[in-house]
């Protein structure tokens, strides 16, 4: 029995950074499944796949179907995930003891449907990655407004910088680039809407799964993102974010969502915001 399966989704990624990836999960004594699905159908990351490890299914896709839709060719097909389904980003890297300390705490939380560790930069510094569930001007805003004093202030709510990120916490929206999703989550609220080809998707998840679940921020252990944050320096990826926002706020409304306010509403409450 798969105890913990992950699928992750390529485009012409560097095969050092992916190597690395791929090797962090894969250094682990529990029972694991990688699956590569490849959006550009590289060759040397097909053979880079090959030269690894036999418990790594690559899968080409015969265009770029986007972030989302790459997951869901597993997640999709349930009987090909563990008891839990990590879905990671291909340049994130950690040690030995995180996937099993993650497991752990998740098999005695039977509640929690989405788990995420701390996540560092290279150099170390914590990246802000639990967030209120956004509004318009949150998403949209902080990518046009240049006024970086006010881009700040915005980021310290928005990222609840003011939580410390220090403790275990309910988070409303928790990044896509590494999300320890219980098996049972998926069976019951589904798997990335494809109408979003990237950017978004993670936040359309992570509330479908709160309506049944918790989402938690698991900071005792931590992992290593590189993010690049494409879309705030390339005009197509900042397009391909606009339009993915668009179409949340489409589903889930735009400047009257009541459970939007009533979500955030706690969570400010909860730290005397």
């Amino acid at each position: 029995m798969i105890e913990i399966s992950a699928s992750v989704v390529t485009y012409k990624n560097e095969p050092d950074v992916l190597r690395r990836t791929i090797l962090s999960f894969l250094n682990t004594q529990m029972k694991v499944k990688l699956y590569v699905i490849d959006n550009s159908n590289e060759s040397y990351i097909r053979e880079l796949c090959s030269d690894i490890d036999e418990n790594i299914e690559y899968i080409p896709m015969v265009n770029n179907v986007g972030f989302g839709a790459g997951h869901n060719v597993i997640l999709n097909n349930i009987e090909k995930i563990g008891l839990y389904h990590l879905v990671l980003n291909p340049d994130v890297r950690f040690e030995q003891g995180v996937l099993e300390s993650l497991y752990s705490y998740m098999e005695s939380q039977p509640n929690i449907g989405n788990i995420m560790p701390r996540i560092l930069y290279p150099d170390g510094s914590v990246q802000y990655l639990c967030k209120l569930l956004p509004t318009p001007m949150d998403w949209i805003g902080r990518l046009l407004i240049p006024i970086k004093r006010i881009k700040k202030r915005m980021n310290y709510k928005f990222e609840m910088q003011f939580s410390g990120y220090n403790n275990i916490m309910e988070v409303p929206y928790l990044s896509g680039c590494f999300m320890f999703l219980r098996k049972e989550a998926i069976e019951k609220v589904g798997v990335f809407d494809e109408g979003i080809f990237m950017y978004g998707e993670d936040t359309d998840l992570n509330r479908r799964i709160g309506h049944f679940y918790k989402t938690v921020f698991y900071p005792l252990v931590s992992i290593t993102h590189d993010f690049e944050k494409g879309s705030h320096k390339e005009m197509r990826l900042l397009i391909i974010h606009v339009r993915a926002a668009v179409y949340y706020f489409n589903k889930w409304g735009w400047f009257i969502d009541r459970e939007r306010t009533k979500i955030n509403m706690n969570v400010l409450k909860k730290y005397n915001l």
